[in-house]
C-alpha cells in the first residue's frame, strides 16, 4: 500500500508587504480564497504519483483542490475539511509591529506550538485531527492500494508523523516546497517476517 503526501502549488496571492497583524489576518483570508499558479512543468515523480493514484484526496481549500486538478485534470477528487491546514491563533493587539506575511506566520506558528491558540484549534487538537486524517488515508489505501493527498505543508507533516508512528515507511520529514511529494509505504510482507 502507498500513501503520497503532496504540498499544493504556489498561491496566486502575492501580496507580500510589511503589515500589521490585523492586515495579516485579512491576508490569510485572501490566501485561503485564492487558487494556485500554473507552472510550465511539475516534478516528474509528483505527476507520476498522481497518474498512478487510485484515490485523490484534498482539503476543502481552493489551493489544495486546484492543485489536484492541475496535476490530474480528470481525477475524481474526494474533498474533506479534515485535511485543512492548521489555523493560526488570533491576536488582540500588536501595536505598531509590522512584518511581512511569512514572518507573521512563523511568529504565530511558534506561539501556537507552545500553547497559544486564541480562537483556533490548539496544537494538541491538530495532532488529534492528524491521527484521524492518517487513519482515513490508511483506510483509503487498504481499499485502493495507492492514495494521494494534495494537502498543506504543516498539516502534511503532522499526518506524516502519524503514519510513521503506525509503522509506515517513508521520509522522516515532508518538504515545505510546493508540488513536492513524500510517499509512505506499507508492505504486508513485512508483517509476516
Amino acid at each position: 500500500m502507498e500513501i503520497t503526501l503532496i504540498r499544493h502549488g504556489k498561491s496566486r496571492w502575492t501580496e507580500n508587504h510589511r503589515m500589521r497583524y490585523n492586515e495579516f489576518a485579512r491576508w490569510v483570508e485572501g490566501y485561503n480564497n485564492t487558487g494556485v499558479v500554473e507552472e510550465d512543468n511539475y516534478p516528474a515523480e509528483t505527476v507520476q504519483k498522481m497518474i498512478n493514484a487510485r484515490v485523490v484526496v484534498t482539503s476543502d481549500l481552493k489551493r489544495s483542490i486546484e492543485s489536484a486538478k492541475i496535476l490530474k485534470p480528470n481525477a475524481k477528487i474526494i474533498m474533506n475539511a479534515i485535511f485543512r491546514e492548521t489555523e493560526l491563533p488570533l491576536m488582540a493587539r500588536t501595536g505598531i509591529l509590522r512584518f511581512p506575511p511569512n514572518v507573521w506566520a512563523v511568529i504565530l506558528r511558534c506561539l501556537w506550538m507552545i500553547g497559544f491558540s486564541n480562537k483556533c484549534e490548539s496544537f494538541h487538537e491538530a495532532k488529534k485531527r492528524a491521527e484521524k486524517a492518517a487513519q482515513l488515508l490508511v483506510d483509503y489505501a487498504k481499499n485502493n492500494e495507492r492514495v494521494v493527498l494534495v494537502g498543506h505543508g504543516f498539516f502534511n507533516r503532522l499526518i506524516a508523523n502519524e503514519l510513521t508512528k503506525r509503522g509506515w515507511k517513508g521520509e522522516r520529514k515532508t518538504s515545505s516546497k510546493h508540488w513536492i511529494n513524500v510517499t509512505y509505504t506499507w508492505s504486508y510482507a513485512e508483517l509476516t517476517e
